[in-house]
């Protein structure tokens, strides 16, 4: 789902042959040249990130300027946070497109930055409505929308670790599951049996992984439209126990952190979010069960509106 935090950006051509970037999110200032916007930018970084954007572009749609971004979401939190700055930045600089054409932009501007992502940030971050879930099925790229019932909270808390993608496993978690759907074909539509046919022990784990959350998401969606929350909570335990033990992108403090989630009263299940190797845990709660003063860094979210424009020269995303 899209939450209450996010990017906002702003666009003010100049007619130059500079697109000049401030970001109050990572306190930086850069400038790209429109002819090699992606030349010698850090993974990852803010530069590399708008760069892979402007380089997308045919070199009449790339504009000089100045683009500003600033906004709520935490960096390296596991909240989507580049997804959320690439969708913005097109948006303000007048990229208009269908929501998967524009989502298949931006996932390729974050390969262009040294972040081979998926689909599932930028699209959910498009097609998100207030008050509603996004069940995506990526073996057809289709998605539906599902209500997120009331009488819930959703609290998310910072593990105090942060995460970078483009340094972490998740690369080596993608070839990964490569090398297994080239064993066994498609792993959102293969078998825990033809799972268990994989030579390789790492391999089958991460198979094994996989076919379990598609499952587990499945259900988890079926719980909460019957309002079915102990349900739903736990399925959330479960797909933390196999992203830690079986796909193996968990760390110590998440573990510790998610046990004492689980543990508390009032909390239905947790688990981590976003890509691993550091970032945020989500919990489903009672309202109200959490003091989340005693947490540190830590949100109440909702269910919100996804990506639009504010203004006629800027987009929140």
């Amino acid at each position: 789902m899209a939450i209450d935090l996010g990017t906002h950006a702003t666009f003010s051509p100049d007619g130059t042959s500079v697109l000049r970037v401030d970001s109050t999110v990572t306190d930086e200032e850069v400038s790209l040249g429109l002819d090699r916007p992606t030349a010698d930018h850090r993974p990852g970084s803010l530069s590399a990130l708008v760069g892979g954007l402007t380089a997308g572009l045919a070199p009449g749609d790339r504009h000089g300027g100045t683009l500003s971004v600033s906004g709520s979401l935490p960096l390296g939190a596991g909240l989507s946070s580049s997804g959320s700055l690439l969708v913005a930045c097109a948006m303000a600089l007048g990229i208009s497109e269908p929501e998967l054409d524009l989502a298949l932009r931006c996932q390729a501007a974050e390969a262009r930055g040294g972040q081979a992502v998926g689909l599932l940030d930028p699209l959910t971050i498009l097609v998100a409505r207030q008050g509603y879930g996004v069940a995506l099925d990526f073996s057809s790229i289709t998605w539906a929308l599902r209500a997120i019932p009331e009488g819930i909270s959703i609290v998310v808390i910072h593990s105090g670790a942060p995460r970078m993608l483009a340094t972490s496993g998740y690369a080596d978690r993608r070839a990964e599951c490569a090398r297994a759907t080239a064993s066994i074909g498609p792993l959102g539509s293969a078998t825990l049996a033809e799972s268990a046919e994989i030579a390789d022990p790492k391999i089958r784990r991460r198979a094994r992984h996989v076919i379990t959350e598609s499952e587990r998401v499945d259900a988890f969606v079926e719980a909460l439209g019957r309002g079915a929350l102990h349900a739903a909570g736990a399925l959330m335990n479960e797909s933390h126990r196999s992203l830690s033990d079986d796909y193996e992108v968990s760390t110590p403090a998440i573990d510790d952190l998610v046990r004492e989630l689980q543990g508390s009263d009032g909390v239905y299940g947790a688990r981590m979010t976003g890509g691993g190797f550091g970032g945020c845990v989500v919990a489903l709660t009672e309202p109200g069960s959490l003091d989340l003063r005693a947490w540190g860094r830590a949100w109440t979210v909702r269910p919100s509106q996804g990506a639009h424009l504010t203004s006629a020269e800027s987009a929140h995303s």
